[in-house]
């Protein structure tokens, strides 16, 4: 059967967050298995010729009136400058499907254009908008009473997720990182989600990598990602300050990342190294001399960092809410607990060397037996199904 030939529209690309890191990893797995696609995305980059000539990149730079999102995203609301380029590229390509990851400008000229072509939009659902939004809500807490700052997070999230759902509606073919997202996406749109879950790299990400002495006399707590609100980064402090309390010694975090809150982290922290946005191999180092990573967030939809991490050897501790709990077996390989539990979890494992040895092991073992190119057969899988739906449509009318 021949491969579908994909138009892929990525939120983002070059960028240090799930949907780039996810992004990368799919345009390398066509390159792999030669696979036809057309990868449209923001940015300004030469990239690396593909010898195959199945992939092609279409890159297109955002205007100087790009709204910041965050400290490396940004939205560009006259990015439809580049209409006609884009239909030009389109046209020479000839997609079987669209694919968007979100309702970003590259998104929503992505369904524009699978609408216009008459060919099915694919969308994966890669962020919790909607959850985003309303923990940024939190400058008005000095200005409502609580129920009336719980009344407006609640209608802030419940509109952004109507939004954002108008486009994923559109899609013929929805997927999400987990069976929770899945049932959420079904809920709002009436359309069956997919899994597309996370792979990591395991020869990038391995123990082998760890530099540090046996027996130094350090506990070294790691957290990498954002330094932003919705990460929940403030409770990195909290545990530092508890596990103090505990009597736990030796505690020192690391830190790879920025964003927002890092100044108020700096401030809050009293032993922490802050080792900026890390990659590849010096990343990969930095996780494998963690002997804990600490990832507090309520909102991601999945946590690539802790999959490095568990493949670095490291296990995770992490919230009963969003995609990481789908990750760690509790006890197993690393501890499921409530922002309250956090400093009480990482005592525990600290505390017996024996048990922090077997989850290490445990987690290097969970981390093996994923890979991005399972991940991808699925979502191509889920393409094939959509496709062969349309034709059959076709032939009955």
């Amino acid at each position: 059967m021949r491969a579908a030939r994909v138009a892929y529209f990525p939120d983002s690309f070059h960028e240090v967050n799930g949907v780039a890191h996810t992004s990368r990893n799919f345009v390398a797995y066509a390159m792999r298995r030669e696979l036809p696609l057309l990868c449209v995305r923001a940015g300004t980059r030469a990239e690396a010729v593909d010898e195959a000539g199945t992939v092609r990149t279409l890159e297109l730079g955002r205007s100087r009136a790009s709204v910041r999102l965050e400290k490396d995203l940004k939205f560009d609301a006259v990015f439809w400058r580049h209409c006609d380029e884009i239909a030009l590229e389109l046209e020479r390509f000839r997609p079987d499907v669209i694919h968007v990851t979100g309702p970003s400008e590259l998104g929503l000229m992505g369904a524009y254009f699978a609408g216009r072509l008459e060919i099915p939009l694919a969308a994966s659902w890669h962020t919790n908008l909607h959850e985003y939004a309303g923990r940024r809500m939190g400058w008005l807490r000095p200005h409502l009473p609580p129920r009336s700052m719980a009344v407006a997070q609640r209608s802030v999230e419940a509109s952004t997720l109507w939004l954002t759902a108008q486009l994923y509606r559109r899609a013929a073919v929805l997927f999400a990182p987990n069976r929770e997202l899945c049932a959420m996406l079904e809920r709002v749109t009436g359309r069956r989600g997919n899994l597309m879950q996370r792979g990591v790299d395991t020869a990038m990400f391995t123990p082998e990598r760890r530099t540090r002495q046996a027996n130094d006399g350090r506990l070294v707590l790691g957290y990498v990602g954002r330094l932003s609100i919705e990460k929940n980064v403030a409770l990195l402090a909290r545990v530092e300050r508890e596990l103090a309390a505990r009597g736990v010694r030796g505690v020192e975090f690391v830190i790879a990342g920025h964003g927002g809150e890092e100044a108020v982290l700096r401030r809050a922290l009293v032993r922490a190294r802050f080792a900026g946005v890390l990659r590849g191999e010096a990343l990969a180092r930095t996780y494998a001399d963690m002997d804990l990573l600490v990832f507090p967030s309520h909102t991601d939809t999945f946590g690539n960092v802790v999959l490095e991490a568990l493949a670095s050897g490291v296990p995770a501790v992490v919230t009963p809410d969003g995609g990481p709990k789908y990750i760690v077996d509790d006890g197993v390989t690393g501890v499921v607990a409530e922002d309250d539990g956090f400093s009480a979890a990482i005592a525990a494992v600290a505390q017996s060397p024996a048990r922090l040895g077997e989850m290490r092991a445990a987690a290097r073992t969970y981390a093996l037996g994923c890979s991005w190119d399972a991940v991808f057969d699925r979502v191509y899988a889920g393409y094939e199904t959509v496709l062969q739906d349309c034709k059959g449509d076709a032939a009955s009318q």
